[in-house]
């Protein structure tokens, strides 16, 4: 087995591309490992971290028409830009979603989807075969219950597949606090959906610029 570890291994933002697979409401209704408000928050989470990054992100869905489209709160971050709508299960079997991906040049391939057992691990196994560094985003993923979503990131550990959450990427990709450029943005993602955690720099910055009372 080849451990992954060294500096190397790290997730870079100028070497990631990440793609989010079929977040719409049929899977969403059936989505039994997590909170579906929760998966809807971290997705979300996840697509602006990506956007404050850089990171090309690619949107691709399942037949649309039956199944729903992807979530506003996904689309609303990229305005504009095109959702590859497939007939395929698994996403690494369409042309046009691998060849956007190539497209971008980058070798580290981020997924996160709904369902964990069928749409994010079929493309996740296939791409790693084909020499891909692949990370799965496992709570902006989700699968129709909780052992389904469990045996599945145990099956693409086994087949090298590396696993993080969306606030743990954010992290790897900021890595460096004084990298000011993206650590304000990144920062008002995080007010923005880490409940507490966000609360708690917004309480900080209360007490910070609360005027210390003069001495009686």
């Amino acid at each position: 087995m080849t451990f992954r570890n060294g500096l190397d291994s790290l997730l870079r933002p100028e070497d990631s591309v990440l793609v989010l697979i079929d977040h719409q409401p049929y899977q969403l209704a059936n989505l039994n490992s997590h909170d579906p408000q929760a998966v809807v928050n971290n997705t979300t989470a996840l697509a602006k971290t990506a956007k404050v990054f850089g990171v090309p992100t690619i949107l691709t869905s399942v037949i649309a028409a039956r199944g729903g489209l992807i979530f506003k709160h996904v689309t609303d971050v990229f305005p504009g830009q095109e959702v590859i709508d497939r007939t395929f299960i698994n996403t690494w079997e369409d042309k046009a979603v691998v060849d956007a991906v190539k497209a971008t040049g980058r070798k580290q391939l981020i997924i996160a989807g709904l369902w964990t057992e069928i749409c994010v691990a079929m493309p996740a196994i296939q791409a790693a075969g084909e020499g891909w560094d692949v990370t799965v985003i496992t709570d902006a993923s989700g699968g129709t219950s909780v052992e389904a979503h469990e045996v599945a990131i145990q099956r693409m550990i086994a087949a090298g597949i590396n696993m993080m959450t969306w606030l743990a990427l954010a992290a790897e990709w900021q890595r460096d606090w004084a990298r000011v450029d993206t650590a304000g943005p990144l920062t008002q993602v995080m007010i923005d959906h880490v409940g507490g955690s966000g609360v708690a720099y917004m309480w900080e910055q209360q007490l910070l610029n609360t005027p210390v009372p003069a001495a009686g």
